[in-house]
């Protein structure tokens, strides 16, 4: 479990670091452009052409898609009943429907079970959470934040963003047969990258003091990635006949806490960064408890 004990200690550094250091000027904007536009490219582009999909591994897939997609209908509902502002909408919608499936889902799966249960937690990562993070990550920031709503503002947006022109390279790469040695290690250390400095920088922002008005979206936000989201994986398994230990992990792989990029994200796009944070932070202390419970009730 050291790359949990990595998550927790990085954002203890930021908070310690926000309470008691004197910090430069612009170091989360510096540090936010880092893990975007370099460390999750670099991440994207190691991962992917390792991917071997298993027709008969379709529910972990299809738990990402519905997490996102669900969120997104379901904010999007609440934000125009309760009067929401598109920012407040699109900040829910992108951090609580994009899962932690890799630097928490990895850990958490092989802890539990195993290799065998590792193996079909990357399915549901490399398949489901990075292709929606590049393409329907960057759609909903660009539609909720005001930066350009007509359709080919957004798909220029989504075709420019670094981490998708990284996804389609790796589909390429994987197909003509991987990279050389050399290049895979050279981009897993830089891709490694991208959880220390995304959880500093979450750290640096981390406030758990937020606005009256930001204690219900919270809540709303979280109830729907750690409860209502999983609920729905295990539904959507059990009416197709599929059980075992696919169905466990592809319902604890949608239970797990935001994504963090997921947050850097919002917070580029000015989607209220401060309840992206919370949300986030709240969210991977909370998970330590209900994944393991979930995995409790799945057993």
């Amino acid at each position: 479990m050291s790359a949990l004990l990595v998550l927790f200690a990085c954002l203890a550094l930021g908070i310690l670091c926000r309470c008691y250091a004197s910090l430069p000027d612009g170091i989360v904007p510096g540090i936010n452009w880092w893990v975007l536009n370099v460390a999750l490219p670099a991440l994207v582009l190691a991962l992917v052409p390792r991917v071997t999909f298993d027709a008969h591994l379709w529910l972990p897939v299809a738990g990402m898609y519905v997490t996102f997609f669900g969120a997104w209908i379901v904010f999007a509902s609440l934000g125009r009943v309760l009067g929401w502002s598109r920012q407040r909408t699109g900040c829910l919608a992108l951090v609580c429907g994009l899962g932690n499936t890799s630097f928490m889902g990895y850990p958490m799966m092989e802890a539990m079970h195993g290799k065998e249960g590792l193996s079909i937690a990357v399915i549901a990562d490399q398949m489901g959470c990075f292709p929606l993070l590049a393409a329907g990550g960057i759609a909903v920031a660009s539609l909720y934040s005001g930066k350009g709503t007509r359709a080919s503002v957004i798909l220029r947006r989504v075709f420019t963003f670094p981490a998708f022109l990284a996804l389609l390279t790796g589909v390429v790469v994987g197909i003509a047969g991987g990279w050389p040695d050399a290049v895979d290690r050279l981009l897993m250390q830089v891709g490694q990258t991208l959880t220390p400095l995304a959880l500093f920088s979450v750290g640096l922002q981390f406030q758990l003091h937020l606005r009256r008005e930001q204690v219900g979206p919270l809540v709303a936000g979280l109830g729907w990635k750690l409860l209502l989201a999983p609920l729905a994986v295990f539904a959507l398994g059990r009416a197709t006949g599929i059980e075992g230990l696919v169905l466990t992990v592809s319902v604890l792989q949608a239970a797990m806490a935001p994504m963090i990029s997921a947050a850097i994200l919002a917070d580029q796009h000015g989607l209220e960064p401060r309840l992206a944070n919370t949300v986030l932070g709240a969210g991977i202390l909370l998970s330590l408890a209900t994944v393991p419970l979930g995995n409790l009730m799945l057993a």
